[in-house]
């Protein structure tokens, strides 16, 4: 069904609104999915931050601070294991009432369930009760993330110019660090600006309230372009439509598989230099909250550099050249970094810049890097959910491990879970064949 006959009067009377008879460039594409993307990751690095400085206290008080914080990652982590649930949901919406209005749903259910976490009582007030209700509402926001995959990443990528498929494939990550530094100043502000009392008590629900009107925001720029027909005709002349999640596992499993497990190494330092460090530095460090956050916000600066250098970058080397190399300089990282969060102050500075430059140069090209390798009837379903399985295999537990080893085994063991994540990476690269063919 394509999407001009499948589509409700909402979606009708949205490309009407918009249909002002230019063409659809790919930089309208690009400014559609940097919005979409910086969206979806201040929702993400809100709750990541939450999860260290407000839930163990909140939800899990009678735990000691260590165990609550590895038991608030565990509700963190639901997120990432609804996303596929969430891709299922919305592809028979998308096939059934069109990419607009699934978009619109997603992006409600994705608001609501933020703004949801902000009415989360405490312990004392609802016992256990309290941790249902965060996990319900984290593995809301999982749905919604499966559900909101709107296609526009791959088809920048396969618009693209020529030589420059690199620089295109870049664009979509620049949402990560740009929803980094807007959450880790919001919280530094609120924790600055308030006693610990009142932070605990009504200041930290504020960014929730902050995500639910930035995703508001980001639907309309997203259905901007979404709704137009000469979007739809770009989807189906690229034959980025649905297709049944059943068929396209069957047809194109090991593209999938593949898919999944090639940018296994960037996602895992992701997390290993947004999430991690915080919780690390908060429970076992005289650091202040604000002063790491504000570390943070530099570095993910650092961070939107490096992105923007691994498209020039890849469109050199090529992409696959790229990925083999921030596998192994990743790999080295993991040898001697963590360690620096136990050196003071310079060296979690350090050890926050240099990972956010390696992190910058290797998640720029990670995403996508199969689009072109299934099938034109698969690409669109196909593409949702290998990002879905990659980001909860190289992301979706990272913290939770990472700490639990870190206490446990030292700061070095932190390290070799991240070593592992490259080797995955670099076993992935060698092996597909196809991928060298493809993206280089």
């Amino acid at each position: 069904m394509s999407a001009e006959t499948a589509t409700t009067e909402a979606e009708r009377d949205a490309r009407a609104l918009h249909d002002d008879g230019h063409p659809i460039a790919p930089a309208e594409i690009a400014i559609g999915v940097i919005i979409g993307r910086t969206s979806e990751f201040f929702d993400f690095f809100v709750y990541a931050i939450a999860s260290v400085l407000v839930f163990p206290k909140l939800v899990f008080p009678y735990l000691d601070p260590l165990t609550g914080t590895l038991w608030s990652f565990a509700i963190f982590a639901l997120a990432f294991a609804a996303r596929p649930v969430g891709t299922m949901i919305f592809s028979s919406l998308d096939r059934v009432y069109g990419r607009g209005a699934k978009l619109t749903v997603a992006l409600f259910l994705l608001g609501g369930s933020t703004a949801a976490i902000a009415f989360v009582p405490s312990y004392e007030s609802a016992g256990i009760g309290a941790a249902l209700l965060l996990a319900l509402f984290r593995m809301g926001q999982g749905v919604a993330l499966g559900g909101s995959w709107d296609g526009l990443a791959s088809l920048l990528a396969i618009n693209a110019p020529e030589g420059k498929r690199g620089w295109y494939a870049m664009i979509p990550q620049l949402g990560a660090p740009l929803g980094l530094i807007v959450a880790s100043l919001l919280f530094m502000f609120l924790i600055a600006a308030l006693p610990a009392e009142d932070f605990l008590d009504w200041g930290w629900r504020y960014p929730f309230f902050v995500a639910f009107a930035i995703n508001v925001v980001a639907l309309f720029a997203r259905l901007r372009i979404v709704v137009t027909p000469e979007y739809a005709r770009l989807f189906e002349d690229r034959d980025l439509e649905p297709a049944r999640l059943t068929e396209t596992l069957r047809s194109e499993w090991r593209v999938i598989i593949m898919g999944a497990f090639a940018p296994l190494a960037s996602f895992a330092m992701f997390h290993m230099v947004t999430v991690f460090p915080l919780s690390w530095v908060f429970l076992f460090t005289e650091e202040t909250p604000v002063r790491f956050l504000m570390i943070e916000a530099v570095a993910a600066m650092v961070g939107v550099l490096a992105i923007i250098a691994s498209g020039y970058l890849a469109d050199r080397v090529g992409r696959r050249t790229l990925l083999a190399a921030t596998a192994a300089a990743i790999a080295a990282f993991s040898g001697f970094a963590p360690q620096l969060l136990a050196a003071g102050e310079t060296g979690e500075a350090v050890f926050m810049i240099l990972g956010f430059l390696i992190l910058g140069l290797s998640f720029g090209q990670s995403s996508g890097a199969l689009s072109s390798n299934f099938s034109p009837r698969h690409r669109y379903t196909g593409s949702a959910l290998t990002t879905d399985l990659a980001w909860l295999f190289g992301a979706g537990f990272a913290p939770m491990v990472a700490l639990w080893l870190s206490s446990e085994f030292g700061l070095l063991a932190a390290g070799a879970y991240l070593l592992s994540g490259a080797v995955c990476t670099l076993v992935a690269l060698w092996l597909n064949r196809e991928l060298a063919r493809t993206i280089d």
